[in-house]
């Protein structure tokens, strides 16, 4: 149920989801941020989680900044005020203009079944965990 009325949507993993987030979350404490909102978002991150507990926290487009031009931005001191051990993979640049360095772009994924964008960004979020602070090496774009 939406805003009060009942909606049918489908909903796709894109391929590696399930390895991807078993993976990173041995390395760190996943949390999903999201524009979506919570009606919509929590039956998609228990599906997600399927009961593994890897997705410790959750925070919905009320969380969010809504810009003028209707995008929404994610301020990620909202999450951890020492923003040096946090970075957020979206596909919206606009999400995390307000902490650019704490970025992480990926493409948007729709059903292209052949999609390793995941399994790409391992190797990234495998050396951050070796860093004292992510936004030094964010912060370069030249990844």
């Amino acid at each position: 149920v939406l805003g009060g009325h009942v909606t049918l949507y489908h909903v796709y993993k894109r391929p590696f989801v399930d390895y991807f987030l078993r993976k990173v979350s041995g390395w760190y404490t996943v949390v999903i941020f999201t524009a979506s909102m919570q009606e919509y978002a929590d039956p998609v991150i228990d599906w997600l989680d399927a009961g593994r507990g890897i997705l410790s926290r959750r925070l919905f487009r009320e969380s969010c900044t809504q810009l003028p031009s209707g995008s929404y931005t994610k301020d990620l001191s909202v999450i951890e005020g020492d923003l040096a051990r946090v970075c957020l993979v979206d596909n919206s640049p606009v999400s995390y203009s307000v902490n650019p360095s704490n970025g992480i772009p990926i493409e948007g994924w729709t059903h292209d079944l052949s999609d390793e964008a995941l399994l790409d960004l391992l190797p990234v979020l495998d050396s951050l965990r070796f860093t004292s602070d992510v936004r030094r090496i964010l912060g370069l774009r030249g990844y």
